[in-house]
């Protein structure tokens, strides 16, 4: 069956030799022996066959067939089962994909849906340290959800970045309209970030306090380093969040002063042309009696007049920084 992944079984930390599916039941009763099950995606077929041999209860392979779950965590007789949303970045932006977790005392079944990464790397890592591989499927749970959480750092840091490239345009001039999608784009990723983080944070909690028969005390400390994780998490989403906003008004009150410059050229300019607009349309008018239209210095006098007060209101709006 193509959708799966992976299927390994462990006995003190080492992993036994490869076996059929159909061996489950059996391999799963024996003594100090857990098994590591990935999948991508199952069909019906090999839904229905995982809930005959571990004996999966009816409302989990429910939810099991049905991706866009909410994160979460239940628990159904002597078994868990979780949702976790993972996060990977890529050039469109941060894609989320989803990850379903079934945990029993001796086995533990990954299935993915979307674009969850991997545990391939997750799972060599733990077969490098048998001794902690060999307190179960508590273990290879940790490993995951610890996993999801360093994915979460990863992605966070590359949202940071393009912050701070956001930000060094933001107090350079008026935004363009593509600049301001992304802004809008990279709240929605902090905000969808951080609303895929929180609910890990409760899970482990629950974790650690309850489901003693899973996760034993000697792994409490370990969910606990993942806690941490994701609440680093969630307070740079927020800090991000806070700075884009003030960098944003800042930008509006940066554009505002701008045009309010604009605002008072056009309006000293306005001023000095207003007096020979009016001067020169009023002796445009061609009134037979006008006063100095017989005096022979009237029109230089004009002239003199006019160009005097723009002088003077030029340099007053110059000095005033109108101008």
């Amino acid at each position: 069956m193509s959708s799966i992944i992976n299927c390994v079984a462990y006995e003190k930390g080492v992993a036994l030799p490869p076996f059929p599916l159909d061996d489950v039941s059996e391999i799963i009763t024996r003594p100090g022996v857990f098994l590591w099950v990935g999948l991508l995606e199952p069909d019906e077929t090999l839904l229905l066959k995982i809930q005959e041999e571990f004996g999966m209860h009816e409302l989990v392979m429910e939810d099991a067939r049905s991706p866009q779950q909410r994160t979460k965590l239940e628990a159904y007789g002597e078994s868990l089962f979780l949702v976790a949303k993972t996060a990977s970045i890529t050039d469109d932006g941060v894609i989320f994909g989803e990850t379903h977790l079934f945990v029993g005392k001796n086995f533990l079944i990954t299935l993915r849906h979307g674009t969850s990464r991997g545990y391939s790397e997750v799972r060599q890592r733990c077969e490098k340290n048998p001794q902690r591989l060999a307190l179960g499927s508590g273990y290879a749970l940790y490993a995951i959800l610890d996993s999801i959480a360093d994915s979460y750092l990863l992605v966070l840091g590359e949202l940071r970045n393009q912050f701070q490239q956001l930000e060094e345009e933001m107090f350079d001039n008026a935004l363009p309209r593509e600049k301001l999608q992304r802004i809008y784009q990279l709240k929605r990723e902090l905000i969808q970030l951080r609303d895929a983080t929180q609910p890990l944070i409760d899970i482990c909690n629950e974790l650690r306090r309850f489901h003693e028969d899973i996760i034993p005390k000697t792994m409490r400390v370990y969910l606990r380093d993942v806690q941490d994780h994701c609440h680093r998490v969630i307070e740079a989403c927020d800090n991000i969040r806070e700075m884009l906003i003030a960098a944003m008004q800042i930008n509006l009150a940066l554009v505002s002063i701008g045009q309010n410059d604009i605002v008072k050229k056009l309006a000293g300019w306005g001023a000095i042309l207003a007096l020979p607009t009016v001067v020169f349309s009023m002796y445009g008018m061609n009134f037979k009696f006008m006063p100095e239209l017989d005096w022979h210095w009237g029109y230089f006098g004009v002239l003199g007049c006019t160009f005097a007060v723009g002088s003077v209101l030029f340099f007053k709006f110059r000095r005033s920084g109108w101008l």
